[in-house]
């Protein structure tokens, strides 16, 4: 998954664990910037629903002038409220509403600004909409989610809650030594049995979504709402971290107390980095320091052991590939330092020399009027791996990258093998994954009584 269970460490602890995160350009001159945690969650988990954690600090962060450290962050805290601590079920009746007696246990946070060191509270006790248990239970549940969304000091909107995951991969078939369902049958022999389609194995998952939509001049470096795509200005690196207090005390009677100051356990930039890019060895390490450290990462990126495995998957396949033996100069640049100006005409995400593995978005760039899936490779410069949006079929993008695809960029002389245009993850289906036309964007979660139909 892009980050669902990418290190040791942190799969242990899935409320901390950053997921997902998407940044794009919205309407009005605003960013939109979503961050998804506590992965994989299975819709009809009850009666102890999931939820953010009260004793994590989350954040989103924004480095403007290209020194892989935050200018600007969004930091979120929950806390818990119980309505009724006498009965074991979420709620006792219908949630009609955010302030419903029916919803027994609702969670609140604040949204604080930090610019220049100096911390701006920008919201304080806004609510979480209730998860989805059901038409029962929530018998208007869209009505109740939307009016999650709250308007927050400096013209910005946030909403924090469950929604459907809008991530979709095969996982089965990634995972099974690289066996791309739609690509493996016309490149080799096709396994006994299966099925040339893409699965998406996340298709009926839930996430827990924070989202933050703030106007552009809020967050470039000299406050300017950029025109030019090639200006400097234009582009701002993005990533979203979580952290937990040093120390834990365990009371033995059922509840902790957190001392100390704050360690981050989790982070996440740009999709799969962790997860496919770093080794086993050194992924609780990458999870635990910030993007100006990501020097340390860079030989993963240069030398990746996914286009070593990938004529071995498929012999014969990628013969160009397999006799590659540069530095990937191609995924340097995509993953660790921007695109510079001159390789793709008339766009450059470069954020400078500092290598930092975070989502990289040129301001400048209007969103588009037709999406393309494949984004920047397929003539969409508002896609992937200019920043990231919600259908960006990132999976496919990245597996054709590693694949040689984008190395012409900077070496004229290599030639990708035949088939790299044609690989696919295969579990694209936009019919299936419910976007929203406003923010924040995230269709809603996937209920736990299921009706026929759903």
């Amino acid at each position: 998954m892009s980050s669902h269970r990418e290190a040791p460490a942190i799969s242990k602890d899935p409320v901390a664990d950053s997921a997902d995160l998407y940044a794009f350009v919205s309407a009005n001159d605003t960013v939109t910037i979503i961050a998804n945690y506590v992965p994989a969650q299975f819709a009809a988990a009850g009666p102890n629903f999931y939820e953010f954690g009260d004793d994590v600090l989350y954040e989103i962060h924004i480095d403007n002038n290209g020194d892989g450290l935050p200018d600007v962050t969004y930091q979120f805290r929950f806390e818990n409220q119980v309505t009724n601590p006498e009965t074991f079920l979420y709620n006792t009746g219908p949630i009609d509403s955010l302030t419903s007696p029916n919803w027994n246990r609702r969670q609140l946070y604040t949204v604080t600004q930090v610019k220049g060191g100096t911390p701006t509270q920008l919201g304080s006790s806004l609510p979480c909409p209730p998860c989805f248990v059901g038409r029962r239970s929530n018998p208007n549940y869209d009505d109740v989610a939307a009016s999650a969304v709250r308007t927050v000091t400096g013209g910005g909107r946030v909403f924090a809650g469950q929604r459907a995951d809008p991530f979709f991969v095969d996982l089965g078939s990634i995972f099974d030594l690289g066996t791309l369902r739609p690509f493996q049958d016309a490149h080799v022999i096709p396994l006994p049995g299966v099925s040339n389609d893409g699965r998406d194995s996340l298709r009926k998952s839930n996430i827990h979504t924070i989202a933050i939509q703030v106007p552009i001049s809020a967050l470039t470096a000299d406050g300017s709402r950029p025109t030019d795509p090639m200006s400097q200005t234009s582009v701002i690196g993005v990533w979203t971290a979580a952290s937990r207090q040093k120390g834990s005390l365990l009371s033995g009677e059922g509840s902790s107390t957190a001392v100390g100051p704050w360690v981050q356990v989790s982070r996440l930039g740009n999709p799969l980095f962790n997860e496919v890019i770093v080794p086993m060895g050194d992924k609780d390490n990458w999870n635990a320091v910030s993007p100006d450290q990501d020097a340390q990462f860079a030989k993963y990126v240069a030398q990746p052991e996914l286009a070593k495995l990938l004529p071995v998957l498929y012999p014969g396949v990628f013969p160009n590939l397999q006799g590659y033996t540069k530095d990937r100069a191609d995924l340097s640049a995509i993953l660790m330092t921007g695109i510079p100006a001159g390789v793709v005409p008339g766009f450059q995400n470069f954020t400078g020399t500092t290598q930092a593995d975070y989502l990289r978005l040129n301001v400048a760039i209007p969103p588009s009027a037709n999406e393309n899936h494949l984004g920047l490779v397929a003539g969409d410069a508002a896609g992937f791996p200019n920043g990231r949006r919600l259908l960006d079929d990132v999976v496919t993008i990245e597996l054709r990258a590693v694949a040689g695809l984008t190395i012409p960029l900077v070496d004229p002389s290599f030639t990708p093998d035949g088939a790299t245009s044609a690989i696919q993850d295969g579990s694209f289906n936009p019919a299936e994954r419910i976007t929203l036309a406003d923010f924040p964007y995230v269709g809603p979660p996937h209920s736990g009584y299921r009706v026929p139909g759903e």
